[in-house]
């Protein structure tokens, strides 16, 4: 690992471990109702999502791969600050995440694709941001660089996690302005990728 972790504490990492639990249970239930819907897409445009998955997903690893060196005062005021900030931020991932996928009902699908019957989703989450899903990710990211004591590995994980998060909306893009055309143009001209109102 080319960057020294910090010391840590274990509140930080309990609240990683709390939220990480958290959050695969949305991820399943959002899964079980995309499941339900019949997608059409491509196989290689698919294959291309699967593959900018993966960089997303290393990104997030790289904040959390390497040793971790646990020997903060858990009671000490910043290990338990730590554990307040990764326990906000993964609290803020799982219900940003839960609400977007609530939100695009049996639109949600892991990788790029349209359904038949699809409408365009503007309201909920996606009334303020494109991307709230690729928003909860980053959070889970930060989250996991804190707990970890990794914050120098962000050097690292971000820029991957970038390059992986904008191929995927690339693709998933140009999904939307095929399926939606005009009505898609008009959204992404009113709604901010990341950010309201900024970028």
């Amino acid at each position: 690992m080319p960057f020294a972790p910090e010391p840590v504490g274990l509140p930080g990492l309990a609240a990683l471990s709390l939220g990480m639990a958290g959050f695969v249970g949305v991820l399943l239930l959002a899964r079980l109702r995309g499941r339900r819907a019949p997608s059409v897409a491509d196989s290689g445009r698919r294959n291309a999502s699967i593959v900018w998955i993966v960089v997303q997903g290393v990104g997030i690893a790289c904040a959390g791969v390497g040793p971790i060196v646990v020997t903060r005062d858990p009671l000490s005021a910043p290990a338990l600050l730590s554990g307040a900030i990764v326990l906000m931020l993964m609290v803020a991932a799982s219900a940003l995440f839960d609400s977007a996928s609530r939100t695009m009902g049996r639109n949600w699908a892991l990788v790029a694709r349209t359904r038949g019957d699809g409408t365009l989703v503007e309201t909920g989450p996606f009334a303020y941001v494109r991307n709230p899903i690729y928003v909860a990710l980053l959070l889970i990211l930060l989250a996991l660089a804190i707990a970890c004591g990794h914050l120098g590995s962000l050097v690292i994980a971000l820029p991957v996690f970038a390059v992986g998060t904008a191929m995927r909306i690339r693709h998933e893009e140009t999904v939307l302005r095929a399926a939606f055309g005009g009505a898609y143009d008009r959204y992404a001209a009113r709604v901010k990728r990341f950010l309201p109102g900024v970028f």
